[in-house]
């Protein structure tokens, strides 16, 4: 059986004070979602399936899409879907959080909006009034909000961004303007980094290195996380932290163009290429392995394309001659080009679309 994941019980009973103090009713939003008090009250931790069917429920009968998050006013729903679908497509990290910035410059709702800062081998990000309000606030309005909202939006936003990479975002510390509360434990628990109180600043500060990471996810991926959200920014799933993960990660989407060598992904990771292969074999895979898993999909998902011609596949592939790319998706596949567009597979998998 598999392992339940849960978030502690303190996450819903803030979410659900927030839910009484706007005036709802939160008996019967329990009920909709098939709560009962007794598992609140009963332990320290809550499945994180139903804490995320339950955001979902609070989020609609709101009208605001950041309940509970830094936000200074209601966001409507179907703001974040938006914001991603602008984002997807940039090449690294640091383009995405700069585009999400000036997304939320315009996006109706919100008074603030993440703000990165590079400096030496460490990169921060915080977040900030948006410049229609910086000339009506003194100082970091951000100290003024409830630590509890602050801790959120950080959360959501360390878990997003390893959604788009596909990997976990080592943080090096947290750092919060609030003083250190009773569940400081807690927050070290979640954020698994150093995190420290009394700063003067909200932020995550985490590695340089991963501003250039490439996103690795694309608009069907998209589709499925939008589908279940908040749940992946509520959770930090496990194969985020794989080595194979973070090699995929900077291989990227694009192969028209030469991989990265073994040499340079070690290099990006911080370790020797020695060290990069024992840690691929402790997981069953080797550096090879998951460069011949990755060509194999990006050949596949151009393959079921059908207004592609064979020869145009080969060239978004990188191969410079259509039969080099014959003889390595028969290896890939143990089917030509030809034959696979023949097959059953292929067939059903148009008769599907």
């Amino acid at each position: 059986m598999g392992r339940i994941i849960t978030v502690p019980t303190g996450y819903v009973r803030y979410l659900l004070e927030q839910v009484e103090q706007q005036g709802f009713d939160v008996d019967l939003l329990m009920a909709q979602v098939g709560i009962e008090p007794a598992d609140i009250e009963k332990g320290t931790e809550f499945s994180a399936v139903k804490f995320g069917q339950l955001y979902q429920r609070v989020m609609y009968i709101s009208q605001d899409e950041y309940f509970g998050m830094l936000s200074g006013g209601s966001v409507p729903l179907g703001t974040f879907r938006m914001m991603c679908h602008c984002i997807i497509h940039c090449s690294t990290l640091a383009k995405a959080i700069r585009r999400a910035g000036d997304f939320h410059e315009i996006c109706r709702g919100t008074r603030y909006k993440p703000v990165l800062l590079r400096t030496g081998r460490y990169a921060r990000l915080s977040f900030a009034l948006l410049d229609r309000f910086v000339d009506q606030s003194v100082g970091s309005v951000t100290q003024r909000e409830p630590p509890e909202q602050v801790r959120t939006t950080l959360s959501m936003w360390h878990h997003f961004i390893c959604w788009l990479l596909g990997t976990r975002l080592e943080l090096k510390s947290v750092t919060f303007t609030a003083a250190t509360p009773d569940d400081a434990e807690l927050y070290r628990t979640l954020f698994q980094a150093d995190v420290k109180f009394g700063q003067s600043e909200n932020a995550l500060v985490f590695p340089a290195r991963f501003l250039e990471y490439p996103l690795v996810q694309n608009e069907t991926s998209l589709r499925d996380f939008l589908h279940t959200a908040p749940y992946q920014l509520v959770v930090m799933l496990d194969d985020h932290q794989s080595l194979k993960s973070q090699v995929v990660a900077l291989f990227g989407k694009d192969f028209s163009r030469e991989l990265p060598s073994a040499e340079e992904i070690a290099q990006a990771l911080n370790m020797s290429v020695s060290t990069l292969r024992r840690r691929l074999q402790d997981e069953a895979t080797s550096f090879q392995r998951i460069k011949d898993e990755c060509r194999k999909e990006a050949a596949l998902i151009y393959m079921n394309s059908p207004q592609l011609t064979i020869n145009e596949v080969a060239r978004l592939m990188g191969f410079d001659e259509p039969s080099a790319f014959f003889r390595s998706f028969k290896k890939w596949t143990g089917l030509t080009p030809g034959d696979y567009r023949r097959s059953d597979a292929y067939q059903n998998q148009l008769a599907g679309r």
